[in-house]
Parts: C-alpha cells; sequence; structure tokens
C-alpha cells in the first residue's frame, strides 16, 4: 500500500508548545521545529530572536491525510493559540511569536482560506494570522526538538506547554 505523506507548516507562538501537541495527534508521523516566512536563510535560533531575519517559529508536520486532514490540523492550530494576538503569544513577544499558516499548494490555500473565514466568525477580536506561501523552510538546532519531552520539569514546559497538552488530552477523551 502506498501511503502519500503531506507536510503542513504553522507557527502560533512558541514551537515548543505547538510541536507538544501535534506530537500526540494520530496520523501526524513527524513534527520538526523550526523557522519559516522571513528573508535570512539557514537561519538560527540566536538570529531569529533578534526579530531582523522576518522568520516566525513554526512547526513542520509530516502527516498520513488517510488518517488526519489538514482541515483537522487547522481546527487544533486554532484551539492552540490567540489568532488575535500580532506577533505575540502570552508572555513570547516578537514577530518570530506570530500566528502564520504556510502552504505548501493550492489546495492547502483554499482550505486555510477557509478555516480563517469560519474562525473569524467565531472570534469577538479580528484575526491576525498571516496566511502565506511557504517559500523556504529552515530546521531549528537538535536542542530544540523534541523540547517538552526531553525537558518536562522545567518551569516554561511546566507553566505554559503542560497546560496546552492537558487541554488537548481532555478534548480528546
Amino acid at each position: 500500500m502506498d501511503i502519500t505523506l503531506r507536510t503542513a507548516v504553522f507557527g502560533g507562538g512558541c514551537f515548543w508548545c505547538m510541536e507538544a501537541v501535534y506530537e500526540l495527534v494520530p496520523g501526524v508521523v513527524d513534527v520538526e521545529n523550526g523557522f519559516a516566512g522571513g528573508s535570512r536563510k539557514e537561519p538560527s535560533y540566536e538570529q531569529v530572536s533578534t526579530g531582523l531575519t522576518g522568520h516566525a517559529e513554526v512547526v513542520k508536520l509530516t502527516f498520513d491525510p488517510a488518517k488526519v486532514s489538514y482541515a483537522e490540523l487547522l481546527d487544533l492550530f486554532w484551539k492552540m493559540h490567540d489568532p488575535t494576538q500580532v506577533d505575540r503569544q502570552g508572555a513570547d513577544t516578537g514577530d518570530r511569536y506570530r500566528s502564520i499558516i504556510l502552504y505548501t499548494d493550492e489546495n492547502q490555500r483554499l482550505e486555510a482560506e477557509r478555516s480563517m473565514a469560519a474562525i473569524s466568525k467565531e472570534l469577538t477580536a479580528p484575526l491576525a494570522t498571516e496566511l502565506s506561501p511557504l517559500v523556504a523552510y529552515w530546521p531549528a538546532e537538535d536542542c530544540h526538538q523534541d523540547y517538552f519531552r526531553k525537558h518536562p520539569d522545567r518551569a516554561y514546559c511546566r507553566i505554559v506547554i503542560a497546560p496546552k497538552v492537558d487541554k488537548y488530552l481532555g478534548e480528546v477523551k
């Protein structure tokens, strides 16, 4: 049986938070933290942190569309962060924490537009999510991969990431 895996790229604040939740989704076979949406080639975490690269912290999802749809991944994206905040999520501030959907093809663009229109009707503030084509993606350093799994006792993991994971797990029960 030939399985055609697909890719989705989302930014919704700190990539560690999004990674920890998407890793739990059946049908998501890989989650990688990285950078996209900016101009600098092969940026480092430190360079992106300056705010001068234009890149956002993003997750690149590899998923099996027979098990989870792009629309379902978008639905979870809206639940994981506040898409009305401009260049921030909670205490994390700067354009690297912006809400962004980077589509890989025309079908993803159309699905994202539909999803954005639907979620906009539910929000009490304007949607701040950027929709852009994925031009280039750069993986983050190894120390930023599987962060929550490797460091569950660190303060940021306990205070910020764990509640997002718990919320997701509570919704799938």
